[in-house]
């Protein structure tokens, strides 16, 4: 997961919470899509929750997830830091395919996106199976069993990243040699894949992020 610094709402969001009362289903198509692209915006075009690429060339191309949701949270409905850009989450497939939004439903999540203390990319562990976990006990419940974020499609899709990463780092420490440049090009590397590139993330890219904290913290012992 990434943490998520919300940008200013929608003009439309805000008009149309105004005239109360107001709901969500009753945002106007256009509306709904100028929502949408704000989201993608922020987020850099990767889903919440798995970070898998939001494509734009499909319909639907991705679902707008209530954190909180809107059957038991009716006033947060149309609060824009409820509010984030999911991908289709295998909607229409057997449960057990289903990820993300479309998985979680109505059920509660403590994992925040938005804090920075806690800062929900500091609790999250990835490893060379592509899975991902958490020292926590009630999140690494959460990841699984509310999120489904190891099904086997999204393990092998971080699993790529990881030991695509890996493999680049490793053959590029040899060539180094020295332990402040090796430091200097792990920080770099990071950099790269913090990047938005047309304001798009990388897929997976905080996989990367974490085996290149990795190991820079080795590197600094």
């Amino acid at each position: 997961m990434k943490q998520i610094i919300k940008i200013q709402e929608p003009n439309s969001l805000i008009e149309h919470r105004a005239n109360q009362p107001a709901f969500y289903d009753g945002l106007s198509l256009e509306a709904k899509e100028e929502l949408r692209q704000n989201l993608l915006t922020e987020q850099g075009h990767i889903c919440c929750y798995c970070m898998k690429r939001i494509p734009e060339n499909t319909s639907p191309y991705m679902k707008v997830e209530h954190y909180k949701c809107q059957d038991y949270n009716s006033d947060l409905q149309l609060t824009y830091s409820n509010l984030f850009g999911a991908c289709t989450g295998g909607e229409g497939k057997p449960k057990k395919l289903q990820t993300c939004d479309t998985q979680k439903g109505n059920q509660s999540i403590t994992i925040n996106l938005l804090t920075s203390a806690p800062n929900c990319e500091t609790q999250i562990r990835y490893n060379a199976n592509g899975e991902i976990s958490s020292n926590n006990d009630e999140i690494n419940r959460q990841l699984n069993d509310v999120l489904n974020l190891n099904m086997q499609t999204l393990k092998d899709g971080r699993k790529e990243i990881y030991l695509s990463v890996q493999k680049e780092i490793e053959a590029k420490s040899k060539q180094i040699g020295n332990k402040q440049l090796k430091l200097k090009y792990f920080q770099q590397e990071k950099e790269k894949w913090l990047t938005r590139k047309d304001n798009k993330y990388r897929q997976f890219c905080m996989i990367a992020v974490y085996y290149l904290e990795k190991k820079i913290r080795q590197n600094q012992n």
